[in-house]
């Protein structure tokens, strides 16, 4: 298909999402105004949307006829809450000390670093408030897969995915004395984690509640998997030939806090090089199940391609 109606296809998709995500914001009202002030300022910020359409796509895969998006809206809200709050404290004068994101002042850039921390800690939080109710809606009923789904999005999120891959990356950072074999291994962790976690979990839950067996899910996390370290090294390659009003964001962010990427490591043909395999990979577990060519496959290697 011609990537012009792809295009539309994914606008159409986020157009979506946006209204999915307006549903769920907090009213700015009370003691706690400034900070909701905060929150919605950068959950509205715009953006890709990827995760919560890979959750919507995967979900519709596998549920098929049955697929209702009331069961899977929910999840879908949370897991950009979660993606957006990362962004927030990402972009604190104590992390990357950005001051532009999806093309407008960072959080902290307009609120201050204090009231950016709280609402990045209030998003989080938010995200399970908004999973756990939908537990309760009467458009659910699947019980056991809505604690799968929800586990899934608390231990991806967590120290043993996106936290643990932060951690990492933070410690990495002007390490001058990791020889190149061990950079190498921490890099993948990184990325496996810090970017990859929240795409797997993204994939997953959207698998898990609509109906997919274990042995499906294991595959769609190993798809997520190989996306989102896809995903960051494409990321890595625009921040040194992007530019900054395509991406929405500073370039050079990764030189200048001293981090190191697959192209610092492998090369920008390595690197380039990596994207596709991965990607290519991920399509074919896709076709393995039955779903070439849909538009989540689209997706994966769109990503490939991207310039913002």
């Amino acid at each position: 298909m011609k990537s012009e109606d792809f295009e539309s296809r994914l606008k159409e998709r986020v157009s979506e999402v946006e209204n999915i995500l307006k549903k769920y914001l907090p009213k700015e009202e009370g003691y706690a105004k400034t900070v909701i002030e905060a929150m919605n300022y950068s959950l509205l910020a715009g953006g890709k949307r990827l995760r919560p359409i890979m959750m919507m796509e995967s979900y519709r895969l596998f549920a098929g006829e049955d697929a209702d998006l009331k069961t899977i809206e929910p999840f879908m809200a949370a897991m950009e809450m979660i993606h957006t709050y990362s962004l927030v404290h990402d972009d604190l004068p104590a992390m990357d000390n950005d001051e532009y994101r999806r093309g407008r002042k960072t959080t902290h850039a307009v609120y201050g670093a204090g009231m950016a921390t709280l609402a990045g800690d209030g998003l989080l939080n938010l995200a399970f408030e908004t999973a756990i109710a939908g537990s309760v809606s009467d458009s659910f009923d699947g019980q056991k897969r809505y604690l799968k789904a929800l586990k899934v999005l608390a231990t991806k999120a967590g120290i043993y995915g996106m936290v643990g891959g932060q951690c990492a990356d933070i410690v990495a950072e002007n390490r001058t004395d990791i020889p190149d074999e061990e950079m190498k291994d921490t890099l993948s962790y990184i990325d496996e984690n810090k970017t990859g976690a929240l795409i797997e979990s993204s994939l997953m839950i959207g698998a898990i509640l609509g109906g997919a067996d274990d042995n499906a899910v294991q595959a769609i996390e190993k798809a997520g998997s190989n996306v989102g370290v896809a995903f960051q090294i494409q990321d890595d390659i625009l921040d040194i030939v992007g530019n900054q009003e395509e991406l929405g964001k500073p370039i050079g962010s990764d030189e200048k806090n001293g981090k190191s990427t697959y192209v610092s490591l492998y090369g920008m043909e390595g690197a380039s090089s990596k994207v596709k395999e991965l990607s290519d990979e991920a399509s074919e577990i896709l076709c393995n199940h039955g779903f070439k060519n849909t538009f989540l496959d689209e997706l994966f290697q769109y990503l490939i391609y991207r310039k913002k």
